[in-house]
């Protein structure tokens, strides 16, 4: 028999077991009801209260009131904050910690954002203008005619500054590098673990011996890691696909601008990634003989995945263009979770993708010899767990 039918034997045995369970069945179909329970909250959701923050500098302080007063009646709940005298406002608008900047006295004001303003926001500032401008003109008694007034009610608008170029589908990118982030999280950490719980359930029941007595020690490693990959990748596909066919139907997301390239993405990196992780895990499992130990070889693998994910979704939500967050994407560890939420919001240049998938390979290519070289050392010794510089060195 040759190495790729006795790979493909092993790959075909994991698929088809694993994916006639019903855990399978039952967990996408689990998933795909959050996935579409999220959307239709996305798309019916419009009404709740929106909140935002305002810096008044200057003569624009003595609108704090009106200007709370409007915004309540649109439906936000307003905060403003005297920034006269307190730093340099604009860099708190670009850091997010302020939604808009107003500077200026009526009936001259200019709003400052860092991208795309609020509408609202600039609807019920343009009206808390017009009442102070009709105020102060109602005071000049036999000045001014009615049609004046109306003139220059109509000449009275808040001129709008954006900070940074707007990008009117950032929302849209945003829930997309989230939702892919979470869904390869999700894929690596409980396909990487099925991996590693075969490895030990076979080596408890003595099935291994029997399989190596026929196969070789990185053809079944390498068979088990394609047959369940596959069925990982299966998963996400159908999940993907029904996310992508329900936000269309909602008309949450644009999937003619994001689909087919959010799909290609997420199962490239989703390959990347879980030829990384489960070489890794099965490794690491292969150097115990029952499940009740395999949890304290697994932690620390895990805990990467979680990490990665934990600080990549708080990233990309605040900066992902940041130093921090570019140099974890290109990293192996990190790279399978945090580059592709940062290719679906486009700050992601074409070399830096590159890099972190030449540097994936190289980490797969590494990791699959070492983990292999484990693996094989390891999986035959039952008994006390084998230490890991033992099965380096045999």
């Amino acid at each position: 028999m040759t190495s790729a039918r006795a790979v493909s034997l092993v790959a075909k045995r994991e698929f088809v077991t694993k994916v006639r369970t019903r855990s399978f069945l039952i967990g996408t179909a689990v998933i795909i009801a959050v996935l579409a329970g999220y959307v239709v909250l996305q798309s019916v959701l419009f009404d709740d209260q929106q909140r935002s923050v305002v810096g008044l500098s200057g003569q624009a302080t003595q609108l704090a009131d009106p200007l709370k007063d409007k915004a309540k009646a649109f439906g936000i709940d307003l905060e403003t904050r005297d920034v006269t005298a307190g730093g340099d406002p604009e860099a708190q608008v670009r850091d997010g910690s302020l939604d808009a900047l107003v500077t200026g006295a009526p009936p001259v004001l200019r709003m400052i954002v860092k991208d795309s303003g609020d509408q609202v926001l600039t609807t019920a500032l343009n009206d808390v203008v017009r009442q102070q401008v009709l105020i102060a003109q109602l005071a000049e008694t036999g000045t001014t005619t009615p049609q004046e007034i109306a003139q220059n009610l109509a000449k009275v608008t808040v001129d709008v500054t954006a900070l940074e170029p707007v990008d009117p589908q950032r929302g849209q990118r945003l829930a997309i590098g989230l939702i892919v982030a979470a869904l390869l999280y999700y894929s690596l950490l409980v396909y990487g673990t099925m991996v590693a719980q075969g490895v030990v359930e076979e080596k408890s029941s003595r099935v291994v011996e029997l399989l190596l007595a026929t196969l070789r020690p990185w053809q079944l490693l390498l068979g088990k890691v394609i047959g369940l990959g596959a069925v990982g990748l299966l998963q996400l596909l159908v999940i993907s696909t029904v996310g992508l066919g329900l936000s269309s139907a909602f008309d949450v997301i644009d999937v003619s601008a994001f689909g087919g390239a959010v799909l290609l993405t997420g199962v490239l990196w989703y390959l990347l990634g879980f030829f990384l992780y489960a070489t890794v895990f099965a490794a690491a499992a292969s150097l115990v003989s029952r499940q009740e130990e395999l949890q304290s070889v697994l932690t620390p693998i895990s805990m990467t995945i979680i990490v990665a994910f934990v600080a990549g979704i708080n990233l990309m939500i605040g900066n992902p263009s940041g130093s921090t967050v570019t140099v974890l994407s290109l990293l192996p560890p990190f790279a399978p979770i945090l580059m592709p939420g940062r290719m679906a919001l486009g700050v992601a240049p074409t070399w830096q993708v590159l890099l972190a998938v030449a540097l994936a390979l190289l980490a797969i290519a590494a990791i699959t010899w070492l983990g292999g070289k484990v693996y094989a050392n390891a999986v035959l010794r039952t008994g006390a767990r084998v230490k890991l510089r033992e099965a380096l060195r045999t």
